[in-house]
């Protein structure tokens, strides 16, 4: 299975923009901490995050291809299936049905991260520890607020288990944890 190391090179060969790089950081985080909650391949699951994009740069202005060019990356490279599986079906334009933990968390948390990246920025310290799980689910109600994180998406955390509440929470902590790499 490709290492960390690794896939933050091919992550610096295919990414120049320090945000989109942000981002991966931040799915990985949460998608490590969602690991540890449901004792699944903690690995496996951060690796998704960190590679959920792989191809954003190439695709930004395809939406169509986007992940399905990633998935054809990363199978050249020792990326496990059920990754790239998580990853293809993360993009909501293809249809594919999300049938692990895995694919179900991705598809999540790719949306949250925007929102509470968000909700950190409109605090006078932007910070993360400024910011709390109430102040993010008033704001997950605000249409304007992030527009770009789909309300659809991150309520789709219910498809694991969990209340809007708890994975705004699993997903804040993992991310405070992880603040000064966020540059939060």
């Amino acid at each position: 299975m490709m290492k960390r190391e690794e896939a933050i090179t091919l992550i610096e060969k295919n990414i120049h923009t320090k945000n989109l790089i942000k981002h991966f950081l931040a799915v990985e985080a949460v998608m490590g901490a969602l690991a540890q909650y449901f004792h699944e391949d903690e690995e496996k699951w951060k690796l998704a995050g960190l590679l959920h994009d792989i191809d954003y740069e190439k695709t930004k202005d395809q939406p169509e291809l986007h992940s399905m060019l990633g998935a054809e990356m990363l199978e050249e490279e020792d990326v496990p299936t059920d990754v790239i599986d998580a990853i293809k079906c993360h993009n909501h334009i293809h249809g594919l049905e999300r049938k692990t933990l895995m694919d179900k968390a991705l598809f999540a948390t790719d949306p949250v991260t925007g929102l509470i990246v968000a909700g950190a920025l409109i605090r006078p310290e932007k910070k993360l520890e400024a910011v709390d799980v109430e102040s993010l689910i008033k704001r997950f109600y605000e249409k304007a607020f992030a527009r770009g994180a789909s309300r659809e998406r991150i309520a789709a955390c219910s498809d694991l288990g969990l209340s809007l509440e708890e994975f705004l929470s699993i997903a804040l902590v993992a991310m405070r944890e992880n603040h000064e790499q966020l540059g939060l």
